[in-house]
């Protein structure tokens, strides 16, 4: 058969053997990742060098093979080929076989028991043959694994987040704060109170990123720096301390409960003096990632539903 014009001279497959023997090391590493003989994945490296008129890698006696700098600039396109043709081929079984394949995600704890459960049975419905790897971690241990690509997506606050990041924001929520039941300004009566009323009582830190800064950021606006007493890691560590009455804090994300985890009553304030912006939640990849049909799929689901998880917590905490 005459080749198409335009068509590469090379195949799928000999690309796939290039990526496995640079991944490997050695040859006979990607024979086994690919199940096929050594002699056919060296047979597969030398055509396409031929086909491309190049040489790929350095064939090193009993050490196995070095990529030459012309093997360094093609592997990540190499790549990114043959993710396309996996998509392709999804996408075109899609009605038959529906969306397969794991996805990392990765959450912030305040997340991960609310709003995660109900994404993940929906998701699970809808796609039976797709699996969701979930893991727990702060927002900048998020951000360091997607770019490391030991995660595929990650739901967090699109705060202190670099704009080169692709992200899809999925609800808007407003600074709120936390106090003692029976703090002075505990009663909600004129719809929000003046943050800087605050500034002389000691404060409960959520000392975790990008929350931290947010609630700096929030208090310089109001014309004042936190007298922090107490710093805490996680968000119901925080909302504890301040049931046990040792200080306020500022928090974004919601609880269903109007308690801490020891059940001590809290009272939740709107905030009318300083206007503060709401803050977006969203689910956000790494630029550069080759997102898989299940991961595309997902964030879809998130966007369709996420908002609506979030509005039904109903966090009367007042």
């Amino acid at each position: 058969m005459a080749k198409v014009e335009g068509a590469p001279a090379f195949t799928l497959n000999q690309l796939a053997a290039f990526v496995a023997v640079a991944d490997a090391g050695t040859i006979a590493g990607a024979a086994e990742e690919l199940h096929i003989s050594a002699s056919a994945v060296s047979a597969s490296l030398s055509e396409l060098e031929r086909a491309l008129r190049a040489q790929l890698v350095h064939r090193l006696r009993a050490k196995g093979i070095r990529l030459t700098p012309t093997g360094e600039l093609l592997l990540p396109r190499a790549r990114l080929l043959l993710h396309q043709a996996s998509e392709l081929e999804a996408d075109a079984r899609g009605t038959e076989a529906g969306v397969t394949g794991v996805v990392r995600v990765g959450c912030p704890p305040w997340f991960a028991p609310t709003v995660l459960p109900g994404l993940m049975a929906g998701f699970a419905e809808r796609h039976p043959d797709a699996r969701l790897d979930v893991s727990e971690a702060t927002q900048d241990q998020l951000v360091a694994a997607l770019a490391a690509g030991t995660l595929d997506l990650a739901i967090m606050y699109d705060l202190d987040l670099a704009p080169t990041w692709q992200r899809a924001t999925f609800a808007h929520l407003r600074p709120m704060v936390v106090l003692p039941a029976d703090h002075r300004l505990a009663t909600d009566d004129d719809g929000g109170l003046d943050l800087a009323d605050l500034a002389d009582d000691p404060m409960v830190l959520l000392d975790a990123a990008p929350s931290a800064n947010h609630a700096y950021d929030c208090c310089r606006r109001a014309g004042f720096a936190p007298k922090v007493a107490y710093r805490a890691r996680t968000y119901e560590t925080a909302r504890s301390f301040v049931g046990r009455g040792l200080g306020w804090t500022l928090l974004v994300s919601r609880a269903i409960a109007p308690v801490s985890y020891e059940g001590r009553p809290l009272a939740r304030r709107e905030i009318a003096t300083p206007a503060l912006d709401e803050v977006g939640v969203c689910v956000a990849w790494h630029p550069d990632a080759l997102l898989t049909r299940a991961a595309r799929t997902f964030i879809a689901h998130v966007l369709r539903h996420g908002g609506e998880l979030l509005s039904g917590l109903h966090p009367q905490e007042s």
